[in-house]
Protein backbone atom coordinates (compact mmCIF):
# COMPACT_ATOMS: atom_id res chain seq x y z
CA UNK A 1 0.00 0.00 0.00
CA UNK A 2 0.98 3.54 -0.82
CA UNK A 3 2.15 5.70 1.92
CA UNK A 4 0.25 8.54 1.31
CA UNK A 5 -2.85 5.90 1.68
CA UNK A 6 -5.39 7.27 3.92
CA UNK A 7 -7.18 4.68 6.01
CA UNK A 8 -11.20 4.56 7.00
CA UNK A 9 -13.18 1.75 9.37
CA UNK A 10 -16.39 2.29 8.97
CA UNK A 11 -18.77 0.59 11.44
CA UNK A 12 -22.23 -0.99 9.98
CA UNK A 13 -20.71 -0.89 6.62
CA UNK A 14 -22.93 -3.56 5.67
CA UNK A 15 -26.03 -1.83 4.81
CA UNK A 16 -27.90 1.70 4.39
CA UNK A 17 -25.73 5.01 5.24
CA UNK A 18 -22.52 3.11 6.64
CA UNK A 19 -22.55 0.98 2.74
CA UNK A 20 -22.85 4.32 1.37
CA UNK A 21 -19.87 5.83 3.13
CA UNK A 22 -17.32 3.52 2.96
CA UNK A 23 -17.97 2.60 -0.58
CA UNK A 24 -17.64 6.65 -0.83
CA UNK A 25 -14.66 6.64 1.28
CA UNK A 26 -13.15 4.01 -1.30
CA UNK A 27 -13.79 6.02 -4.55
CA UNK A 28 -12.38 8.66 -2.78
CA UNK A 29 -9.14 6.95 -2.69
CA UNK A 30 -9.57 5.74 0.94
CA UNK A 31 -8.39 1.77 2.23
CA UNK A 32 -11.70 1.35 4.20
CA UNK A 33 -12.45 -1.62 6.72
CA UNK A 34 -15.57 -2.34 6.66
CA UNK A 35 -17.03 -3.92 9.68
CA UNK A 36 -20.58 -5.07 10.90
CA UNK A 37 -22.30 -8.02 11.81
CA UNK A 38 -22.86 -10.34 9.67
CA UNK A 39 -20.46 -11.19 6.60
CA UNK A 40 -22.69 -11.46 3.70
CA UNK A 41 -23.13 -7.88 3.46
CA UNK A 42 -20.29 -6.46 4.08
CA UNK A 43 -18.83 -8.52 1.08
CA UNK A 44 -21.66 -7.33 -1.24
CA UNK A 45 -21.13 -3.95 -0.35
CA UNK A 46 -17.04 -4.61 -1.66
CA UNK A 47 -18.68 -6.55 -4.59
CA UNK A 48 -20.20 -3.22 -5.47
CA UNK A 49 -16.90 -1.13 -5.48
CA UNK A 50 -15.32 -3.39 -8.43
CA UNK A 51 -11.80 -2.91 -8.72
CA UNK A 52 -11.62 -0.42 -5.49
CA UNK A 53 -12.26 -3.73 -3.80
CA UNK A 54 -8.52 -4.28 -3.80
CA UNK A 55 -8.22 -1.29 -0.96
CA UNK A 56 -11.20 -2.80 0.98
CA UNK A 57 -10.98 -5.33 4.08
CA UNK A 58 -13.98 -7.24 5.60
CA UNK A 59 -13.83 -8.11 9.31
CA UNK A 60 -16.93 -8.98 10.73
CA UNK A 61 -17.47 -7.66 14.45
CA UNK A 62 -20.20 -7.15 17.10
CA UNK A 63 -19.25 -3.94 17.99
CA UNK A 64 -20.62 -4.28 21.77
CA UNK A 65 -17.64 -6.83 22.14
CA UNK A 66 -14.38 -5.78 22.90
CA UNK A 67 -12.42 -8.78 22.11
CA UNK A 68 -14.10 -8.62 18.21
CA UNK A 69 -13.78 -4.34 18.49
CA UNK A 70 -10.02 -4.96 19.05
CA UNK A 71 -9.50 -7.60 16.10
CA UNK A 72 -10.97 -5.12 13.50
CA UNK A 73 -8.35 -1.83 14.42
CA UNK A 74 -5.76 -4.99 14.98
CA UNK A 75 -5.95 -6.21 11.51
CA UNK A 76 -6.59 -2.68 10.37
CA UNK A 77 -3.09 -1.70 11.32
CA UNK A 78 -1.54 -4.94 10.28
CA UNK A 79 -2.89 -4.81 6.67
CA UNK A 80 -3.11 -0.85 5.97
CA UNK A 81 -0.59 0.45 8.59
CA UNK A 82 -2.48 3.63 10.04
CA UNK A 83 -6.02 4.78 10.75
CA UNK A 84 -7.10 8.11 10.04
CA UNK A 85 -10.99 7.64 9.59
CA UNK A 86 -13.44 6.16 12.24
CA UNK A 87 -17.20 6.34 11.21
CA UNK A 88 -18.96 5.09 14.31
CA UNK A 89 -22.16 4.48 12.71
CA UNK A 90 -23.55 0.79 13.67
CA UNK A 91 -26.48 1.69 15.59
CA UNK A 92 -29.99 -0.16 15.96
CA UNK A 93 -33.21 0.18 17.87
CA UNK A 94 -35.28 -1.52 20.37
CA UNK A 95 -38.91 -2.18 19.55
CA UNK A 96 -41.63 0.88 19.84
CA UNK A 97 -43.56 -0.12 23.11
CA UNK A 98 -44.27 2.25 25.82
CA UNK A 99 -41.08 2.57 27.95
CA UNK A 100 -42.66 0.29 31.00
CA UNK A 101 -42.87 -2.54 28.54
CA UNK A 102 -39.56 -2.66 27.49
CA UNK A 103 -36.82 -5.15 28.65
CA UNK A 104 -34.08 -5.36 30.01
CA UNK A 105 -32.34 -7.66 27.00
CA UNK A 106 -33.67 -4.96 24.59
CA UNK A 107 -32.71 -1.83 26.80
CA UNK A 108 -29.04 -3.28 27.04
CA UNK A 109 -29.16 -4.64 23.23
CA UNK A 110 -29.69 -1.61 21.82
CA UNK A 111 -26.98 0.41 24.71
CA UNK A 112 -24.38 -2.32 24.01
CA UNK A 113 -24.32 -1.58 20.23
CA UNK A 114 -25.03 2.51 20.11
CA UNK A 115 -23.04 3.80 23.22
CA UNK A 116 -20.75 1.35 24.40
CA UNK A 117 -19.92 -0.03 20.58
CA UNK A 118 -19.16 3.32 19.82
CA UNK A 119 -16.75 3.86 22.78
CA UNK A 120 -15.43 0.63 22.30
CA UNK A 121 -13.85 2.01 18.92
CA UNK A 122 -13.05 5.20 19.71
CA UNK A 123 -10.84 3.79 22.50
CA UNK A 124 -8.95 1.52 19.74
CA UNK A 125 -9.05 4.56 17.25
CA UNK A 126 -7.30 6.48 20.00
CA UNK A 127 -4.29 3.71 20.63
CA UNK A 128 -3.39 3.85 16.88
CA UNK A 129 -3.85 7.62 15.93
CA UNK A 130 -1.76 8.83 18.78
CA UNK A 131 1.09 6.35 17.95
CA UNK A 132 1.51 6.84 14.68
CA UNK A 133 3.55 8.80 12.35
CA UNK A 134 2.31 11.60 11.13
CA UNK A 135 0.12 11.54 14.40
CA UNK A 136 -3.22 11.82 14.52
CA UNK A 137 -6.69 11.42 12.94
CA UNK A 138 -10.67 11.89 12.86
CA UNK A 139 -13.93 10.11 14.35
CA UNK A 140 -17.12 11.19 12.96
CA UNK A 141 -19.89 10.02 15.44
CA UNK A 142 -23.94 9.39 13.58
CA UNK A 143 -25.36 11.09 15.92
CA UNK A 144 -29.18 11.01 14.74
CA UNK A 145 -31.40 14.00 15.36
CA UNK A 146 -32.90 11.88 18.16
CA UNK A 147 -29.59 13.05 20.47
CA UNK A 148 -31.92 15.98 20.97
CA UNK A 149 -35.40 15.73 20.19
CA UNK A 150 -36.98 12.13 20.62
CA UNK A 151 -39.78 10.20 19.22
CA UNK A 152 -42.07 8.78 21.00
CA UNK A 153 -41.59 4.83 22.74
CA UNK A 154 -37.81 5.32 21.71
CA UNK A 155 -36.25 5.53 25.27
CA UNK A 156 -33.55 3.13 24.63
CA UNK A 157 -32.54 4.78 21.20
CA UNK A 158 -32.86 8.54 22.03
CA UNK A 159 -30.87 8.07 25.76
CA UNK A 160 -28.01 6.59 23.57
CA UNK A 161 -27.69 9.22 20.96
CA UNK A 162 -28.11 11.75 23.62
CA UNK A 163 -25.05 9.87 25.02
CA UNK A 164 -23.46 10.09 21.71
CA UNK A 165 -23.08 13.35 22.18
CA UNK A 166 -21.42 13.64 25.15
CA UNK A 167 -18.85 11.16 23.86
CA UNK A 168 -18.93 13.16 20.76
CA UNK A 169 -17.63 16.13 23.35
CA UNK A 170 -15.55 14.35 25.55
CA UNK A 171 -13.54 12.68 22.15
CA UNK A 172 -13.18 16.34 21.26
CA UNK A 173 -11.53 17.55 24.29
CA UNK A 174 -9.62 14.25 24.77
CA UNK A 175 -8.09 14.16 21.51
CA UNK A 176 -6.84 17.76 21.11
CA UNK A 177 -3.06 16.47 22.69
CA UNK A 178 -2.81 13.94 19.98
CA UNK A 179 -4.39 16.27 16.55
CA UNK A 180 -7.33 13.77 16.91
CA UNK A 181 -10.66 15.73 15.58
CA UNK A 182 -14.05 14.51 16.77
CA UNK A 183 -17.09 15.87 14.87
CA UNK A 184 -21.14 14.19 14.92
CA UNK A 185 -23.08 14.43 12.22
CA UNK A 186 -27.25 14.49 13.40
CA UNK A 187 -28.95 12.72 10.46
CA UNK A 188 -33.01 12.58 10.05
CA UNK A 189 -34.93 10.57 8.11
CA UNK A 190 -33.09 9.07 5.16
CA UNK A 191 -34.26 6.29 2.60
CA UNK A 192 -32.63 3.42 4.00
CA UNK A 193 -34.55 0.38 5.31
CA UNK A 194 -34.31 1.51 9.10
CA UNK A 195 -36.43 4.23 8.03
CA UNK A 196 -39.06 2.34 5.73
CA UNK A 197 -41.58 2.80 7.91
CA UNK A 198 -41.64 6.23 7.50
CA UNK A 199 -43.08 5.99 4.24
CA UNK A 200 -46.61 4.37 5.66
CA UNK A 201 -46.85 6.68 8.47
CA UNK A 202 -45.11 6.52 12.15
CA UNK A 203 -46.39 7.42 15.53
CA UNK A 204 -46.67 11.35 16.13
CA UNK A 205 -46.16 13.13 19.45
CA UNK A 206 -49.80 14.28 19.60
CA UNK A 207 -50.96 10.60 18.55
CA UNK A 208 -51.72 10.98 15.04
CA UNK A 209 -50.02 9.12 12.34
CA UNK A 210 -47.94 10.42 9.50
CA UNK A 211 -45.99 10.03 6.22
CA UNK A 212 -42.57 11.51 7.06
CA UNK A 213 -40.82 12.68 4.08
CA UNK A 214 -37.06 11.39 3.70
CA UNK A 215 -34.01 11.76 1.99
CA UNK A 216 -31.87 10.58 -0.46
CA UNK A 217 -28.79 8.56 1.63
CA UNK A 218 -26.34 9.94 -1.11
CA UNK A 219 -26.82 13.41 0.29
CA UNK A 220 -26.15 12.24 3.92
CA UNK A 221 -23.04 10.23 2.58
CA UNK A 222 -21.57 13.70 0.49
CA UNK A 223 -21.93 15.30 4.36
CA UNK A 224 -20.07 12.83 5.83
CA UNK A 225 -17.76 13.46 3.26
CA UNK A 226 -17.24 16.99 3.23
CA UNK A 227 -16.27 16.24 7.30
CA UNK A 228 -14.07 13.79 6.50
CA UNK A 229 -12.21 16.04 4.03
CA UNK A 230 -11.24 18.81 6.11
CA UNK A 231 -7.49 19.33 7.56
CA UNK A 232 -6.82 18.31 11.47
CA UNK A 233 -6.70 21.87 12.69
CA UNK A 234 -10.43 22.55 11.32
CA UNK A 235 -13.54 20.48 12.43
CA UNK A 236 -17.47 19.99 11.84
CA UNK A 237 -18.71 19.68 15.38
CA UNK A 238 -21.91 19.25 14.83
CA UNK A 239 -23.65 19.21 11.86
CA UNK A 240 -27.52 18.07 11.04
CA UNK A 241 -28.68 16.72 7.56
CA UNK A 242 -32.81 15.79 7.47
CA UNK A 243 -35.49 16.29 4.86
CA UNK A 244 -36.27 20.10 4.37
CA UNK A 245 -40.24 18.91 4.96
CA UNK A 246 -39.17 16.36 8.31
CA UNK A 247 -41.37 17.77 11.11
CA UNK A 248 -38.71 17.28 13.15
CA UNK A 249 -38.44 21.56 14.34
CA UNK A 250 -41.66 22.07 16.15
CA UNK A 251 -41.88 18.38 16.91
CA UNK A 252 -43.94 17.56 20.30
Amino acid sequence: MSENLKVAIVTGAGTGIGRGVALALLEAGYAVTFTGRRREPLEAAVHAAGDRAARALVVPADVGDPAAVKNVFEKTRQIFGRLDLLFNNAGLSAPAVPLEDLTYEQWRTVVDTNLTGAFLCTQEAFRIMKDQTPRGGRIINNGSVSAYSPRPFSAPYTSTKHGITGLTKSTSLDGRQYDIACGQIDIGNADTEMTARMAKGILQPNGTIAIEPRMATADVVRAVLYMASLPLDANVQFMTVMATKMPLIGRG
